[in-house]
């Protein structure tokens, strides 16, 4: 019995698996009670090492290099929700390579750090009836001939349930270097609507979110021309034959942030037979505006009659912060009406979900009357 014992665990040992080694991977992101957060990457032969991150002012934060090659910095307390961040690692920008969370930009890619509030946040999931996010392909006829693009689209909340109700809808563009991903991925704008519908504060509609990037990111030509030319002869036929969608102007906004929030000056204000309600985050503001928009901006009465909403905000720590100022004051001496929100904050998703949240109750007060 003793031998047959010390065969049966000789065998068991033979049959097996090799133990795999311990896993030596760092930490990263490792998010602290206070809200301070400590990252980590493994780069024993690196000579620099430094964090890029959409909550930072000035440059970059620098890391330190322990004995065992991982390279550390923390920093905070960073405000709650999804912030973005990459490291660079002697010139070169790279995601975090152990977090599985990564943020799909335009060109290189990035991650996404979530940092907890008490719960109550808008863009927190509660437990609140959720809408649907949908891929959307949009081939081109004229502005992009040939290819097929990808639009995200949300539907509220009862969708589904009744058939012959018509939505509004919002048409919500992201920023330079983004995707159509990231009103979603880092904004949360679905949840946002979610909550805000849920305690009937924002009317249920459908929100459109394109690819704002009809050329080449970072090459020649005029971008928002070919993107509005996609959005109007594309986008916008493809999701009034898909979805049910209310008809007439007053039945459309269009909203963006940075980059996005010029494309949505330029087009809704251009467009005001198709667009009632306009939006502008952080926005890169048309340099010609005055000039762009003079007849307008000389006709109060008629463009107050033909807009429901213009809301601007943006951050007063924000590089765009003047320009938005400016826009204000252009708007106001022309006495043209709008709303201006100026907040504490930077160029980054922990303002652009609060003035989601802002302007979204806004939307579409008189649908359904």
């Amino acid at each position: 019995m003793r031998t047959l014992g010390i065969v049966c665990l000789l065998a068991a040992a033979a049959a097996a698996p090799a133990q795999t080694p311990k896993n030596n991977s760092p930490t990263s992101p490792e998010t602290h009670p206070d809200r301070k957060v400590t990252f980590r990457v493994r780069a024993p032969k690196a000579t620099e090492v430094t964090l890029t991150a959409d909550w930072q002012a000035n440059g970059v934060q620098t890391m330190t290099k322990d004995d065992a090659g991982v390279w550390s910095v923390t920093v905070g307390p960073l405000e709650p929700g999804a912030a973005i961040y990459n490291f660079n690692i002697d010139g070169v920008a790279v995601p975090d390579p152990v977090n599985p969370r990564i943020k799909l930009r335009a060109r290189t890619s990035a991650s996404i750090v979530e940092v907890p509030g008490d719960g109550t946040e808008l863009w927190n999931p509660g437990t609140v009836p959720h809408g649907r996010v949908e891929l959307v392909y949009v081939p081109s006829k004229a502005a992009l001939p040939g290819q097929t693009r990808e639009v995200r689209v949300y539907t509220p909340p009862g969708y589904d349930k009744d058939a012959a109700h018509k939505y509004p809808v919002l048409y919500l563009f992201h920023g330079s270097n983004d995707t159509a991903a990231g009103w979603t991925d880092v904004g949360r704008a679905n949840f946002i609507l979610d909550n805000l519908i849920a305690q009937k504060k924002a009317v249920p509609m459908v929100v459109v979110m394109p690819f704002g990037h009809a050329l080449p990111f970072g090459g020649p030509g005029d971008n928002t021309k070919v993107f509005e030319q996609f959005l109007l002869d594309d986008v916008m036929p493809t999701v009034e034959k898909t979805y049910r969608t209310a008809p007439g102007r007053e039945n459309r906004a269009i909203v963006g942030l940075s980059m996005g929030g010029g494309q949505a000056l330029t087009i809704g204000l251009s467009h005001l037979d198709l667009f009632s309600h306009v939006g502008a985050f952080s926005s890169a503001i048309p340099g010609d505006f005055s000039t762009r928009f003079k007849a307008l901006l000389d006709d109060p009465v008629g463009t107050n009659a033909k807009l429901k909403v213009l809301f601007i905000a943006c951050g007063k720590q924000d590089g765009a912060f003047a320009r938005s100022q400016q826009l204000d004051k252009t708007l106001t001496a022309h006495k043209i009406d709008h709303t201006f929100y100026p907040t504490e904050g930077l160029h980054n998703f922990a303002v652009w979900r609060q003035y989601l949240g802002q302007v979204a109750p806004m939307l579409f007060r008189d649908a359904g009357k």
